[in-house]
């Protein structure tokens, strides 16, 4: 038998060459990688999710927009105004601590209050899953949102996700049923509607879209 070099090919007799793998590069630690988020720059935003970190552009402002409206909505009726129907925490890019992945941070996140019954402490994170997750699309985020996020939210259990498209104006809303997606509704053009789980509401989308002009 000969050998190429520890990193080139291997041939054997009767054997055809395989291409050897080159070794990969020991996977870092959770605390390095905390590490390294905490010394990334302002404008950019960092999730630590199994065991890796994701590093983005933070919101634009239509993008943040959409967030501060949907949670205005959300957040006033089911969490903090007292003549709605309440029973929900609504919060924004919520710090949450699981395990494997140390900082999970959505555009808005709920948890009903059944789930958690009291906001962490001053200065500790929530470290509990929530049961509604909403992640807004923007050019520079939507594949990270759809193709590590959705399946990383169905992993942990979320039970429903709803996912904003400000461009297309569309609000995608699905339910995990089983381990996987199951989309219930896909809504665009409707001035106000009820959305699950917030069927109690109805949400106005008329404000939600923003013309290009504006």
């Amino acid at each position: 038998m000969t050998t190429a070099g520890a990193y080139g090919r291997e041939r054997c007799e009767g054997v055809d060459s395989t291409e050897v793998a080159a070794p990969q590069k020991p996977r870092a630690s959770l605390e390095e990688l905390w590490a390294q988020l905490e010394a990334l720059p302002r404008s950019v935003k960092g999730e630590i999710l199994d065991g890796q970190l994701y590093v983005h552009p933070r919101p634009l402002p239509r993008h943040s927009r959409a967030i501060g409206y949907l949670g205005h909505h959300l957040g006033g009726a089911f969490d903090y105004d007292d003549d709605g129907p309440g029973g929900w925490w609504i919060l924004p890019e919520p710090g949450i601590r699981l395990p494997n992945s140390p900082e999970v941070s959505p555009d808005l996140a709920g948890w009903r209050r059944t789930t958690l019954p009291v906001l962490p402490p001053s200065g500790e994170p929530l470290r509990v899953v929530p049961d509604w997750v909403c992640e807004v699309l923007s050019p520079s985020n939507a594949r990270y949102d759809r193709a590590v996020k959705q399946p990383f939210y169905a992993r942990i259990g979320v039970g429903w996700l709803w996912l904003v498209d400000s461009r297309e104006e569309t609000i995608q809303v699905s339910e995990l049923i089983g381990g996987s997606w199951v989309i219930r509704q896909v809504c665009s053009d409707e001035a106000a509607l009820r959305l699950p789980p917030f069927e109690q509401i109805e949400l106005p989308l008329s404000g939600l879209w923003l013309s290009p002009g504006v």
